[in-house]
């Protein structure tokens, strides 16, 4: 058991000399963002159109965890979808609302006040909506993709058939 600890110690080591080496660094980048600093956008292409987002650590779209911020403004609604991977929320700011189910269901809704937080599970499909604005923390692990359950939902198709 003690020898296991010693070449674990020293596999770790080697494995920092070599990121070292090569300019890499031994793991994530220290990050620290304050509410000014945080360059806001346009959401992804995947969310129906009025949100903005930004991204705080990582990359939704590849492998590994990541961190993004979503504003929703008042009346937002985010039809029935699904994830292939965990998605994890933290309300900061407004009420945000989830429900889940294949089918939008206002009745379904659970409101979730600033502080609360939900997980749904991968795969499991659910909705959201907001009365007056939120303000959403979101993390997972990527690639972090948005399928809605009925396709004539998905902002995608519609930006699509416009062109």
């Amino acid at each position: 058991m003690k020898l296991r600890g010693v070449v674990w110690a020293v596999l770790s080591a080697a494995a920092v000399a070599v990121s070292a080496q090569d300019g890499r660094p031994a793991g994530p980048a220290h990050t620290t963002l304050t509410s000014g600093e945080m360059a806001w956008g346009a959401a992804p292409p995947a969310l129906p159109p009025g949100a903005s987002a930004v991204v705080l650590a990582g990359n939704p779209a590849e492998p590994g965890p990541f961190t993004m911020r979503v504003k929703i403004p008042a009346g937002y609604r985010i039809p029935p979808h699904r994830h292939p991977v965990a998605e994890y929320q933290t309300v900061l700011e407004g009420t945000y609302s989830v429900g889940k189910g294949e089918r939008f269901d206002a009745a379904a809704l659970h409101a979730m006040p600033p502080g609360s937080f939900s997980v749904m599970p991968a795969g499991m499909p659910h909705f959201g909506f907001t009365k007056d604005g939120a303000v959403l923390q979101v993390h997972g692990n990527g690639p972090f993709t948005l399928t809605y359950v009925n396709a004539v939902d998905d902002p995608r198709k519609a930006a699509a058939s416009a062109n």
